[in-house]
């Protein structure tokens, strides 16, 4: 498909070196999302703990400010947010500050790993943090639910993307989702790919800038997270997360098909 309609690209990631000058500026707040021993270890210079987990044991938006509050983030602080897992994790940390309302949000271009490798600063100091006062301002248009999900999916105007493994999505889905594994959004070395390679890649799946564009994933919504911030790098104007994913679709007992036809797939694509 061509000519797919772009709003302007916004920034869904931050470079390295953009980074480091932010830490040395003390304009930004950094978010590690791995386990907190981990993170005791060696982190980001800077950086705070959110451990995902600990996020997604109540992430109702009550909470998730009084945890923006602890991390010292105001409604403008810049915020970069970084994991060791190709940027899955925190993909769902930062989607979660957007729904609050926090708009000023990245991913960091690259993970924690790829970050040590390079032989960039590193330590294990615990940052000295004040509290500060965060407000909410919801944006229930970047969020899928189930009821909304079942109402709109068979629209013509609506692309509805699984983000698991190919496996996983032949061996069972939600009727009309399209595969788009979140391992083709990556490169090596960055956890999406450039601007002009996801174009492609979008392109050849037939994802459309006018469509409303719905992900999902297996469970918690963070490989359908990536992929959300995949769309969002290209200037994607209409995409929301189906948050619960395929595990509370299922468990509805909603409707769910099995790709037939599977004998071939279309690499190119990739």
């Amino acid at each position: 498909m061509c000519c797919m309609s772009r709003e302007k690209v916004i920034k869904t990631t931050t470079d390295i070196d953009s980074l480091r000058s932010e830490i040395r500026d003390k304009s930004v707040r950094v978010i590690d999302v791995r386990r907190e021993e981990d993170y005791k270890q060696s982190h980001i210079p800077s950086a705070v703990n959110l451990p995902l987990a600990n996020l997604l044991s109540d992430d109702a938006p009550e909470r998730v400010l009084k945890l923006l509050n602890t991390m010292g983030i105001d409604d403008e602080t810049h915020v970069v947010v970084y994991d060791d897992t190709f940027g899955a994790l925190a993909s769902r940390v930062a989607w979660t500050l957007e729904y609050l309302g926090h708009s000023d949000v990245s991913l960091l271009e690259t993970t924690f790993s790829k970050w040590k490798a390079l032989g960039l600063e590193n330590d294990d100091k615990i940052p000295d943090i004040q509290n500060s006062n965060h407000s909410i301002h919801l944006k229930p248009e970047i969020l899928a639910t189930s009821d909304y999900l079942e109402k709109t999916k068979d629209r013509p105007e609506v692309i509805l993307i699984d983000n698991r493994e190919r496996l996983n999505y032949l061996e069972q889905h939600i009727p009309g989702a399209i595969n788009l594994p979140y391992r083709t959004l990556a490169t090596p070395e960055k956890i999406l790919r450039s601007k002009e390679d996801m174009n492609r890649l979008l392109d050849n799946r037939g994802i459309s800038g006018n469509s409303e564009i719905i992900t999902y994933c297996g469970s918690v919504g963070t490989l359908s997270g990536l992929a959300y911030y995949a769309l969002k790098s290209v200037g994607l104007p209409n995409v929301k997360l189906y948050v619960k994913s395929f595990k509370e679709w299922k468990s509805l007992e909603k409707p769910i098909v099995k790709q037939e036809d599977a004998n071939y797939w279309d690499l190119s694509a990739e």
